[in-house]
């Protein structure tokens, strides 16, 4: 991955989406919880790393290049903005002292390129009244230009910063083989340095966050120093240029609040507004002075616990306790010396717009987020982006994820709760079936021989009273002992099978006809109920143990039928559907439907609801453990007094 001028250090990031929120270029994109930083978008605003509270915005350092290759040399000169004193508050006196101590042999004011600059100001925007004129001195606006509004790079004052009109002027002056170190509150200024157009007149740039680095690497105490001067050339107004209107006041430009061509623009979220409506066609034949932080003093890399307010009165103090020292004849001959220095540039288009996704890619996107109209979309800002729909484009453009957005996180999360809580019921439902059918085996083998005797010696019995023509009511007794212990056979049967659970002989089956024939069985056993059964094709396959799927059809059927027989309406439907891995079976009957209470109890071998002698309580048993062999699923809808649906989900293929 392209490593830019700010990246992210991935195991610092905690999803908070702060900086997706901040960053005004749409430039990080989140890959798995992370924010990463995508170089080739980003303007290097440094918003992200103001805003960032887990430390996980990485800047790139100059650090080793300035101490290790620069300062070597016997004439590096540092450039220093004029923002400093807002940077360095009490200790700002000091700077020129601590700069020169690290081995810098001249420390100047960058406040003088903005005082050369100032006539190029005025002088463009003399020529130019019919035009609107945005002001280049921030290379986080024309980088932000060039990249999403290309078209207005003509707008641009084609005039370079500050910064690098004091470069130039250190080189003609001192020789281009001069190391020239600038060190300010901008992280974009690392980006200008490196700008083809731009990058001849300054070898390194350091902020006042890495220059605080540097002092705490070294040991350097600004408290224990001397005050400093900074060395010629000095500057005049372009002290005031870190504050917003700065560049007015230098260039001697109107910026009266009734002044209809003067356009003051600062702040990340007035700036593209303002850009935008360039952009529209809705800004005529104005002069836009326009900076992404409020003012440089509120710059990223600012080294300062003030408050907005408290730097600008530092910066005025520093203006007015120097410039009184300034001796204007000499100012104004450095300035007029410097007439034929090239202080022009040129801003190159570099688009990375992406194309807007179709209105139906967008709306797909917040379907997949549980957004299926506008009353859906809440437009909370957790994800990062105003809006549902900016998330949705977001996400379309490949600069965001389904998961940044928190509701939609919060629905997959209680879905997923919900699916552990219903796996584990399933898990504890499998250990007492088990255990249950482990019991249920040893009592069905203990049981099967005593009551393979009682049915014998009682048929014996009955045959002998037969034969003998015994008119008393003992060979009726004998038939109630037979049929109960029938009954019990048939108890210790199920028993068994239920305990053999495990094994299932797969073939392929047809289970359509099969339900068609149990259907025929239960209308012809009871003629009063009506069956409908409803199918979407002629053959419905899956790969299945046949005589254990009859079982559970046949379980889930006679169950239903049961249910209506003390109903007005007797009325069972069978729904066979299917698709391209799943077969569907819904039994639903017209009954009286089943309580709250029974609904957990439904699958729990020997409960049954059923009258005396009816059944055992193990037939819903057997057909869950089968289902869940078949690695399907069961569930059951029901509302009392509404009767009760059975849904069967299986698979075709095991």
């Amino acid at each position: 991955m392209n490593i830019g001028i700010v990246s992210t250090i991935g195991q610092n990031c905690r999803r908070c989406y702060s900086c997706v929120r901040e960053c005004p270029a749409n430039a990080i994109k989140v890959e798995e919880g992370q924010a990463v930083v995508i170089a080739e978008r980003c303007i290097s605003c440094g918003h992200c790393v103001k805003v960032c509270t887990q430390n996980a915005k990485k800047v790139s350092s100059d650090i080793e290049k300035v101490l290790y290759e620069l300062l070597p040399n016997d004439n590096c000169i540092a450039i220093v903005a004029p923002s400093f004193a807002a940077s360095f508050p009490k200790t700002y006196d000091k700077i020129p002292t601590a700069l020169k101590k690290l081995g810098f042999t001249k420390v100047i004011e960058t406040a003088f390129g903005a005082d050369l600059i100032s006539t190029k100001y005025s002088e463009y925007y003399s020529k130019n009244r019919g035009k609107t004129i945005i002001s280049s001195p921030c290379p986080a606006i024309y980088n932000y230009i060039e990249k999403y509004y290309p078209e207005l790079i003509d707008n641009l004052a084609p005039i370079v910063s500050p910064m690098v009109a004091a470069g130039r002027y250190l080189k003609n002056k001192y020789g281009n083989e001069t190391p020239i170190v600038f060190i300010g509150p901008c992280i974009a200024k690392k980006n200008e340095y490196n700008d083809a157009n731009t990058n001849e007149a300054i070898d390194s740039v350091l902020t006042f966050t890495e220059l605080n680095k540097i002092f705490d690497l070294l040991n350097i105490c600004l408290d224990e120093l001397e005050d400093g001067n900074f060395d010629p050339p000095y500057s005049n107004l372009g002290k005031s240029f870190p504050l917003v209107g700065g560049l007015l006041k230098t260039a001697n430009i109107s910026s009266d609040i009734l002044e209809k061509e003067v356009i003051i623009v600062d702040g990340k979220d007035k700036v593209k507004q303002i850009i935008r409506d360039i952009a529209d066609n809705k800004i005529q034949s104005k002069f836009i002075d326009i900076l992404f932080c409020e003012g440089c003093i509120n710059g990223p890399a600012i080294e300062s616990s003030l408050n907005y307010f408290s730097k600008r009165e530092k910066v005025i103090e520093y203006f007015e306790k120097n410039i009184k020292n300034v001796d204007k004849n000499i100012w104004k001959s450095e300035i007029y010396n410097s007439r034929n220095l090239d202080l022009t540039r040129v801003f190159e288009a570099n688009d990375k717009r992406r194309q807007m996704p179709s209105e139906e890619r967008i709306r797909e996107i917040l379907r997949r987020t549980n957004k299926f109209d506008k009353s859906d979309e809440l437009n909370c800002g957790a994800c990062g982006y105003p809006t549902c729909r900016e998330n949705a484009i977001a996400i379309a453009k490949g600069l965001a994820e389904e998961e940044m957005c928190l509701p939609y996180l919060i629905d997959k999360l209680e879905t997923a709760y919900q699916e552990l809580h219903d796996t584990k019921d399933q898990l504890h439902n499998s250990e007492k079936l088990a255990s249950i059918g482990q019991l249920a085996a040893g009592v069905a083998h203990e049981i099967n021989n005593p009551l393979g005797t009682i049915m014998l010696y009682s048929a014996m019995m009955k045959k002998e009273l037969e034969k003998a023509k015994c008119a008393n009511g003992t060979v009726e007794d004998l038939n109630l002992i037979i049929k109960e212990a029938n009954r019990c056979k048939n108890i210790v049967a199920n028993l068994l099978n239920f305990a053999r659970q495990g094994k299932i002989k797969i073939n392929q089956i047809n289970l359509l006809s099969i339900t068609k024939e149990i259907v025929r069985q239960q209308e012809n056993a009871f003629n009063d109920v009506k069956i409908n059964l409803k199918y979407s094709c002629d053959r419905i396959l899956i790969s299945a143990d046949e005589d254990q799927i009859m079982q559970v059809i046949l379980n889930l059927i006679s169950n239903a039928v049961e249910a209506v027989e003390t109903t007005k309406i007797k009325e069972v439907n069978i729904t066979l559907t299917e698709n391209t891995n799943y077969v569907t079976i819904s039994v639903a009957d017209s009954g009286i439907g089943i309580p709250e209470e029974n609904m957990r109890k439904l699958f729990t071998p020997f409960f049954t609801t059923k009258k005396m002698g009816k059944g055992t309580g193990l037939g819903l048993a057997i057909t869950y453990g089968i289902i869940k062999m078949h690695k399907g699923d069961i569930k059951v809808e029901s509302e009392f007094g509404k009767g009760a649906e059975f849904i069967v989900k299986l698979p075709k293929n095991i």
